[in-house]
């Protein structure tokens, strides 16, 4: 499978459907097919990157762009101020399964403590 050829070039070619609920010159925002809580949004940079590994110094801003808008998403949608969680997974151990960085944005419900150290 060549770089751009992933699920979420897919979408943002419009070659299948998606929940689009962002988009800019940047990136695209949809919603997950398969929701791990009651918002559960995916925010994809449109430049190729498949996992956070391959970031370079130069492409920090992309990831930035991403955290900004997941929280700008966050607070429009009014559940900001009673929380929301942004993961990023990077590679199969880290539970990436498509290999295009993206961001998720879960919210909704209480999300519970990350890990096992207490709160974080």
């Amino acid at each position: 499978m060549s770089s751009n050829d992933t699920i979420f070039h897919k979408i943002m070619r419009r070659e299948i459907p998606a929940d689009i609920v962002y988009e800019d010159e940047h990136m695209i925002a949809f919603r997950d097919i398969a929701p791990q809580a009651p918002v559960h949004v995916l925010f994809v940079p449109k430049v190729d990157i498949a996992t956070l590994d391959d970031l370079q110094p130069s492409q920090a801003g992309v990831v930035g762009r991403l955290a900004v808008a997941a929280a700008d998403y966050a607070r429009r949608e009014g559940f900001a101020e009673s929380g929301y969680r942004i993961v990023m997974n990077c590679n199969d151990d880290g539970g990436q399964t498509v290999f295009q960085i993206h961001l998720h944005l879960l919210a909704g419900a209480p999300l519970g403590h990350f890990g096992v150290a207490g709160r974080s």
